[in-house]
């Protein structure tokens, strides 16, 4: 049988297996693959919090506006609570739950407990995800830079000296994994 008509035949017994009204996505979600079917609405950030209960991730706001929610897709950071996550077929996420390599964290959480860094905590998976981006992006070297590129994360309880400190410590070290 030909290649194609065997792919083609695949392709088409995997729509006529999804529930009407589903898309079948294929995301990498904290170095596991995961095959899922989903609504075509459904936000990236009730995605991960409610179908796949990683909820270290927050919905602040759901606009957008406090990067509560912010993640990394393919290595960028994203307010999680704007993108859908069918357009994100094939890519690879990492919330907060994925940056810990086994029982050692990443260098940003430990710097955030460091130097106090978050008070009620609400926040902090989301500026920790921003951060890590931030410092793999290598545009921020003052604390004026890392609070300007981390402005999109807001911080209700005012941690901002001692965010950018945690931030400033990983660059100083060079160490962001």
């Amino acid at each position: 049988m030909n290649e194609a008509v065997t792919l083609e035949r695949a392709a088409a017994a995997q729509v006529a297996a999804t529930p009407i009204g589903t898309v079948p996505v294929t995301l990498t979600i904290n170095d596991t693959r995961r095959e899922l079917t989903i609504e075509p609405w459904v936000t990236l950030l009730d995605l991960l919090r409610d179908t796949l209960d990683l909820t270290g991730s927050k919905k602040g706001c759901d606009h957008g506006q406090c990067g509560a929610c912010t993640v990394l897709v393919d290595g960028n950071r994203i307010n999680a609570c704007l993108k859908l996550a069918v357009t994100l077929d094939g890519s690879s996420i990492t919330t907060i739950e994925g940056l810990a390599d086994g029982g050692e964290l990443h260098p940003l959480q430990q710097a955030f407990i460091d130097h106090d860094a978050f008070q009620c905590g609400y926040c902090t998976p989301g500026q920790i995800c921003s951060g890590v981006a931030l410092i793999k992006e290598g545009r921020a070297t003052t604390r004026e830079e890392v609070r300007e590129q981390m402005s999109g994360n807001i911080c209700r309880c005012g941690a901002y000296t001692n965010i950018a400190d945690a931030v400033l410590d990983v660059l100083g070290k060079g160490d962001a994994r």
